[in-house]
């Protein structure tokens, strides 16, 4: 699985970039790997901003960062989106993005 989910993340001078997929309005919100994708699934609806929303809480939460910390760099208005989280580095996402993983699949 880690090679894998290497493949969306690359890291930078102070963040890593995450790229991912993302489905609204699911009966959960978290993360799965399908097909060797990287996918985010969210309660919201891709109304207002909501869903985009949902992924920077998430992903806030899962490294204990302020919010402020989570941007989506590309695709605010597409399915495929790329996150850049400043403040972390490659092991330390790999770690909770697989732990998120394992969440996941008890969705």
């Amino acid at each position: 699985m880690e090679e894998v989910l290497k493949a969306h993340i690359t890291e930078g001078k102070g963040y890593i970039d995450i790229q991912l997929h993302v489905k609204p309005e699911a009966a959960f919100t978290g993360l799965r790997m399908e097909a060797g994708e990287l996918v985010f699934y969210t309660e919201e609806p891709p109304v207002g901003g909501r869903a985009n929303a949902s992924i920077v809480r998430f992903f806030s939460r899962l490294f204990g960062i302020s919010p402020s910390m989570v941007d989506i760099v590309y695709g605010a208005r597409s399915r495929t989106k790329r996150i850049r989280v400043k403040g972390v580095t490659l092991e330390q996402a790999m770690e909770k993005i697989i732990e998120a993983l394992r969440e996941g699949e008890k969705s």
